[in-house]
């Protein structure tokens, strides 16, 4: 699906599923109905109404299996900004057992990096243009600050290996927040979820090729069961993308003041 209506907001995503869903059931309606004359009628009505059961049974399975690609990728783009933000709050925390240049040149170095993830990273994942290949400049130097401490008590020698350790954690949860956002729902999919709905559209128009009012009414709420699919999992395809998205305000609570 193309990036532009990703980032519609959902009104007009809305409007725009269920007016193309509900063209193709036209489309479908006049075509079929156009057909329906003399021999073709009776060939029509020739199909059976026990293939509806099926066709919907099998829109119904593609589009559950669509959807838990979708759930799974929101779960795990919430957990990595949430795994990210309490790992840098307890390099915070810790920091202060080091008072000092020490401590603020952490919480500077903390700052910086979540200040690169609002204004240059986090768009680049709506874009999908994110990468690991890039390791985050600030929490690597904040990680080899951690390792040139000299700890001057045992208290101080824990604090140092727990922010080396929350600040690794910090570093995976990036990089599995950055791997999330370049995951979508492929064509393949679509088309698949696509050429399904259209069969059963066809299927409910030719068993009802005798009664035009009938094969409306029968279109029209399949046609806004389908748009109301397609709705749900679009809205949710891609986790940073869109206004029902992962947002970066549990890593803005780390540091109040940005």
């Amino acid at each position: 699906m193309s990036d532009w209506l990703h980032n519609l907001p959902l009104i007009w995503m809305t409007l725009v599923v269920f007016s193309a869903t509900y063209l193709l059931a036209i489309l479908v309606q006049t075509v079929v109905g156009m057909l329906a004359t003399g021999e073709r009628m009776r060939a029509f009505k020739a199909v059976s109404p026990g293939m509806l059961p099926p066709l919907g049974i099998l829109f119904g399975l593609f589009v559950a299996f669509t959807a838990s690609q979708v759930w799974s990728d929101i779960d795990r783009a919430n957990a990595a900004v949430n795994r990210e933000a309490s790992s840098l709050k307890t390099v915070l925390v810790l920091a202060t057992t080091f008072p000092g240049e020490s401590e603020v040149r952490l919480q500077r170095l903390v700052r910086r990096h979540i200040e690169e993830i609002v204004t240059h990273e986090w768009p680049m994942m709506v874009r999908h243009a994110a990468t690991i290949h890039v390791s985050p400049a600030s929490l690597v130097e904040a990680l080899q600050q951690t390792v040139a401490l000299s700890p001057n008590n045992p208290g101080q020698q824990v604090a140092q290996r727990e922010i080396a350790t929350s600040i690794e954690n910090a570093l995976e949860a990036r990089r599995q927040r950055i791997l999330v956002s370049q995951s979508r729902v492929n064509l393949t999919k679509w088309a698949c979820i696509l050429l399904q709905a259209v069969c059963a559209l066809l299927a409910i128009a030719a068993v009802h090729s005798d009664n035009r009012l009938a094969s409306m009414i029968s279109l029209g709420v399949f046609a806004t069961g389908v748009a109301t699919s397609v709705l749900l999992i679009l809205a949710h395809d891609e986790p940073f993308s869109g206004q029902i998205s992962v947002g970066f305000q549990p890593l803005l609570q780390v540091m109040p003041e940005l």
